[in-house]
C-alpha cells in the first residue's frame, strides 16, 4: 500500500505596491522626483503601468501662485479615487509642502504624508508609518537632513542625467520664496560631483546636467570662488560624456572665468541660461537683484566674442509692483538687444512670505497681462529670425525619446543640438532608424519660433552615430520588456531628464 503524500501549498506573493510621482517646478524639483522613484523603488515598489497607482506622490513647487490651486486642485479629483481603493496613499512633498504643512492635512485630510524639501529620504518610512498607526504624518525640517545626491534615483532618461552640485540659494530676491523653502547654499565636494557623473556615464549616459539654485556661486562654502569653472574643465576630461550643461547662473557673481571655461572645454555646450528678469534697473533693484542691465548685456557680449554661436535663453517677469511702462518699455529694449533664443515669461505672482508681496503699487492683471502679450510676441519674433539664420546649416541632433505633437502625421523624430534648440527631423527611406541616445547630423530646412525642421533629401544628407548612450536605451528596454530591444524602433514615449524649453503652439 503506497501513501501519497500531498505536495507543499505554494505559498502566493504579496504584488508589489504601485507608485506614481507627480511633478510641479523647477529642475531641481524633477532631480528630486527621480530620488523619490529611486527610493520608492529601494523600498520594493514598482512604478505603476497602468491603472490607479497605490502610492500617489506630488512633488511640489511654492514659486507660482497657481502652484496651491493646482496641487488642491489635484488633491481634490483623487478624494473619491481613494475611497475606492482602500490602502491607497497620497504624500505631498516639496517646496509647497515645506511652506503650507499644516495646511495641507486641513485641506485635504485623506493625505497620507506630508514631507519637506530637507526630509526626501523619510519618504518610504513616512509611508509606513502612516499605514502602520492609520493616520497622516507630517515631518518637515528646518535644514537638510541627508544631502538628496545620497540616495538612490531612477532616473527618466538612460541617455543623459542631472547632477546636483548644490541645494538652496543665499541671495534675497524679494519675489522669490526659494531661499526660505529649500535653506541656505550647501555645496557638495568636488569629488563627490565628479564621482557622480563618472558613474551616469559608466551606466550609459552621454549628456550630463550640473544643478544648482546660482551654479556660479558654488564653492563659496568651502573656500574656492574658482570652483565652478574648475568643475567645468574636470567635466571636460571625463571619456565618453559628450555633452555637458548646466543651470542655472545668476548674472551677479558670472565670472569670466567660467565663460573660459565654457569656451575651451570641449563637451562644454554653446548654450546659456541667463535669467534677466527685468530690463529697468529700478525694477532690478527693487527685485534686489545685484546687478544691472549694462551688466547684464555685458555678460552677453563676452559669452558670444568666445562663443559666437552661442544660444542664450532666459528668465522674465512681467508686473513686478510699481513697474512702470516706462520700465516695462526698459525690458522690451534689453530683450530686442539680447536677442534672446527662448525665453521662460512669467507674469508677477504675489507669494505670501516674500517682500514683494508686501510692496506698494501692485498691478492689476489686466495691466499685467497686456504687457505680458507684448513680450511675448516681441520674443517670439526675435525667437524666430534666430532660429531662420540656422537655416541650411549642418546641426549635430541628440535623439530624444520625446516625440513632437504631430510626429504621428510627419513620421519625424526629435532631439536637441548642442546649442539646445529642439530638432524635429525625418529619416529618408533607406537610412537606418536612431535610438533614443544615438546622434544625427542633419541639415536644418525650415524654422519655426519654438524648434528647427531637418528633412534630408536622401540618405546621403544623413549621417546617423550610434553611441554608448543608444546601448544604453537599448538595454532599458529590454529589461523593462523581458524582451531583447529591437534596434531601430519606434521610441517609447518617456520624459526626458533635461531642462525643457518653452513651447507653444505656433
Amino acid at each position: 500500500m503506497s501513501l501519497t503524500v500531498p505536495a507543499p501549498a505554494i505559498e502566493k506573493q504579496p504584488e508589489a505596491r504601485t507608485y506614481q510621482v507627480r511633478t510641479f517646478g523647477c529642475q531641481m524639483n524633477v532631480h528630486d522626483s527621480e530620488r523619490l522613484a529611486g527610493l520608492l523603488e529601494a523600498a520594493g515598489m514598482v512604478e505603476a503601468q497602468a491603472g490607479q497607482a497605490d502610492v500617489v506622490v506630488f512633488n511640489t513647487c511654492a514659486v507660482r501662485e497657481n502652484a496651491d490651486n493646482k496641487l488642491y486642485g489635484n488633491l481634490g479629483q483623487l478624494a473619491p479615487v481613494k475611497e475606492r481603493h482602500p490602502g491607497m496613499q497620497i504624500a505631498v512633498g516639496g517646496c509647497l509642502a515645506q511652506k503650507d504643512r499644516e495646511t495641507i492635512l486641513k485641506k485635504a485630510p485623506w493625505v497620507d504624508v506630508v514631507f519637506g524639501t530637507h526630509n526626501v529620504g523619510s519618504l518610504p518610512a513616512l509611508l509606513e508609518r502612516a499605514r502602520h498607526n492609520n493616520e497622516a504624518q507630517l515631518e518637515i525640517l528646518e535644514s537638510l537632513d541627508v544631502f538628496p545626491s545620497t540616495l538612490p534615483t531612477k532616473r527618466d532618461a538612460v541617455y543623459s542625467g542631472w547632477v546636483s552640485i548644490s541645494v538652496g540659494c543665499n541671495n534675497t530676491c524679494t519675489f522669490c520664496i526659494v531661499p526660505s523653502l529649500r535653506g541656505k547654499e550647501r555645496d557638495r565636494r568636488p569629488g563627490e560631483i565628479l564621482a557622480e557623473v563618472q558613474a551616469l556615464v559608466d551606466d550609459g549616459a552621454i549628456e550630463v546636467t550640473l544643478l544648482g539654485q546660482n551654479v556660479n556661486s558654488y564653492g563659496v562654502e568651502f573656500g574656492d570662488r574658482g570652483a565652478f569653472a574648475k568643475l567645468l574643465r574636470a567635466c571636460g576630461s571625463i571619456e565618453g560624456l559628450e555633452r555637458v550643461r548646466f543651470t542655472s547662473p545668476h548674472p551677479a557673481a558670472f565670472t569670466d572665468d567660467v565663460i573660459d571655461a565654457m569656451a575651451e572645454t570641449p563637451n562644454a555646450m554653446p548654450q546659456l541660461h541667463m535669467p534677466l528678469q527685468s530690463g529697468s534697473d529700478k525694477v532690478l533693484k527693487d527685485m534686489r537683484r545685484s546687478y544691472r542691465s549694462k551688466k547684464f548685456l555685458g555678460i552677453l557680449d563676452k559669452v558670444r566674442e568666445r562663443i559666437p554661436h552661442a544660444a542664450i535663453s532666459t528668465d522674465i517677469i512681467v508686473g513686478f509692483p510699481g513697474e512702470t511702462e516706462e520700465d516695462f518699455q526698459a525690458t522690451l529694449a534689453v530683450v530686442e538687444q539680447a536677442r534672446f533664443a527662448s525665453a521662460f515669461t512669467f507674469q508677477y505672482s504675489k507669494r505670501p512670505g516674500t517682500p514683494a508681496a508686501e510692496l506698494p503699487d501692485q498691478l492689476s492683471k489686466s495691466v499685467v497681462q497686456e504687457r505680458y502679450e507684448r513680450l511675448t510676441a516681441l520674443q517670439d519674433r526675435i525667437a524666430a529670425e534666430e532660429n531662420a539664420k540656422q537655416l541650411g546649416s549642418m546641426v549635430e541632433v541628440m535623439v530624444t525619446a520625446q516625440q513632437g505633437r504631430k510626429a504621428g502625421e510627419t513620421h519625424r523624430l526629435s532631439g536637441r543640438a548642442r546649442d539646445q534648440r529642439l530638432v524635429h527631423f525625418s529619416v529618408p527611406d533607406g537610412a537606418p532608424a536612431p535610438r533614443p541616445g544615438d546622434l544625427v547630423t542633419v541639415t536644418v530646412t525650415e524654422a519655426a519660433a519654438f524648434h528647427l525642421i531637418a528633412d534630408p533629401a536622401s540618405a546621403s544628407d544623413y549621417q546617423l552615430r550610434r553611441s554608448r548612450a543608444g546601448d544604453a536605451w537599448d538595454r532599458s528596454q529590454a529589461d523593462s520588456c523581458g524582451v531583447p530591444a529591437t534596434p531601430g524602433s519606434k521610441p517609447a514615449q518617456v520624459s526626458l531628464g533635461m531642462p525643457a524649453l518653452p513651447v507653444r503652439p505656433a
